[in-house]
């Protein structure tokens, strides 16, 4: 052990220096990680060997000085990390305890981790950075990804990385294409059936004609809608890092907003309550919260019942104004409530298909509050209605 002490430290050094190479030439941050623990713990191991050689009368004391350096490496990591050898987890970090139960040490490894895919590459001879993907590990809606690293003396050290929130972000993509292809198909499919009547015989009857044309005009308008939604979110997730710095008279923007509406919806304009204070000014982007109040109070006209009111106050307290809109209508059911903000997702499709809904308005609404670092609250009883509450920063409280 002598003769390596001196050496130890130059080791760790190299294995550190290899792991942030590794890092730089693009292995990223996990397998980075899994390079500087492996390469630490194989410091260690050579230093248990190097002792054992040295004094071979005193192998007890060298192995659990040994043993007691890698648990410290080990339990250093939160991610879970295990060592195995011979088919048995001989080692365990807390974080892999907490996942795996605490039985696991000592114990065989393909009843630590259960899993084909894990018991294939932990008993093969592979032991290349490809990574493992554990579906089901854990808790059935959790992803990880299993690494292995050969450490000497027959030794691997696995390494767990939970995946579950890239998974999710995956699942939510694909079915966004697939909800967008779907919203875009069905409208698509009608332009071509009723272009395709109107070349024959149907063409020649100015009546059904026209009324053909209508149909078309509604659902190319609904194509453009929906494309507009989807250019406008894209939009604001692009600059949702970006914070707004405008200064926007928010009361005199909500008068003009319920005056558009109002114009294209003279009924339910009527309708409209406002308890607004003149001269309440947030920091924003004034074509968003254009748009976040268009959505918002087109929704209450939209979903409340006809003839009963829909309420718009505006307040200011000490640092964000509150936006707060009600609908008397049908209401939503709590377990929805959670799900009101995801893309395309709809308590009752076809009603809101037929009021011209594309499915993507409080998505929108979300995004615009997120990137304005407000708040967004929905709350709604089953026959009385819903009420959506929004608070936005203060242009008075917002330093340059």
């Amino acid at each position: 052990m002598d003769g390596f002490a001196p050496r130890l430290p130059l080791a760790i050094g190299i294995t550190i220096a290899v792991a942030i190479l590794g890092f730089l030439l693009g292995a990223g941050v996990n397998a980075s990680a899994v390079m500087l623990v492996g390469g630490i713990v194989a410091v260690l191991v050579a230093a248990s060997q190097a002792h054992d050689t040295a004094t071979p009368d005193q192998p007890d004391a060298s192995h659990g000085h040994a043993a007691t350096a890698t648990q410290d490496v080990i339990d250093a990591v939160d991610e879970p990390i295990l060592i195995v050898a011979g088919g048995a987890v001989v080692a365990a970090n807390p974080a892999a305890r907490a996942l795996l139960g605490a039985h696991i040490v000592g114990g065989d490894v393909r009843l630590a981790i259960r899993h084909p895919a894990a018991a294939e590459r932990l008993f093969g001879e592979r032991d290349d950075a490809e990574p493992v993907s554990l579906v089901g590990l854990g808790a059935r809606d959790q992803s990880w990804e299993m690494r292995l690293r050969p450490i000497g003396e027959g030794r691997r050290l696995v390494h767990l990385v939970d995946r579950t929130g890239n998974r999710a972000t995956e699942r939510m993509r694909v079915d966004f294409v697939a909800n967008a292809s779907h919203e875009l198909r069905t409208p698509l499919a009608s332009l071509l059936g009723f272009i395709e009547t109107l070349r024959d015989e149907a063409g020649e009857d100015p009546g059904v004609r026209e009324r053909f044309l209508k149909v078309m005009n509604d659902e190319a308008r609904r194509m453009q809608r929906l494309i507009d939604d989807l250019i406008s979110l894209s939009r604001i997730e692009a600059d949702k890092y970006r914070p707004p710095d405008q200064a926007v008279d928010f009361s005199a923007m909500l008068e003009r907003v319920c005056e558009e509406l109002a114009s294209t919806n003279p009924a339910r304009g009527r309708d409209v309550v406002r308890d607004a204070p003149a001269g309440i000014a947030v920091i924003g982007d004034r074509a968003q919260l254009s748009q976040l109040l268009h959505n918002i109070i087109g929704n209450a006209m939209k979903y409340g019942r006809a003839g009963t009111p829909v309420e718009i106050r505006v307040s200011e307290g000490a640092t964000m104004a509150e936006l707060v809109v009600r609908d008397h209508g049908e209401g939503v059911a709590i377990e929805h409530l959670p799900r009101l903000t995801e893309r395309f997702y709809r308590v009752d499709s076809g009603r809101s298909r037929a009021l011209g809904g594309t499915g993507l308005g409080l998505a929108i609404v979300k995004h615009i509050v997120e990137r304005h670092r407000g708040r967004l609250d929905i709350g709604s009883v089953v026959g009385d209605g819903t009420t959506v509450t929004i608070r936005l920063p203060l242009a008075t409280v917002i330093k340059p």
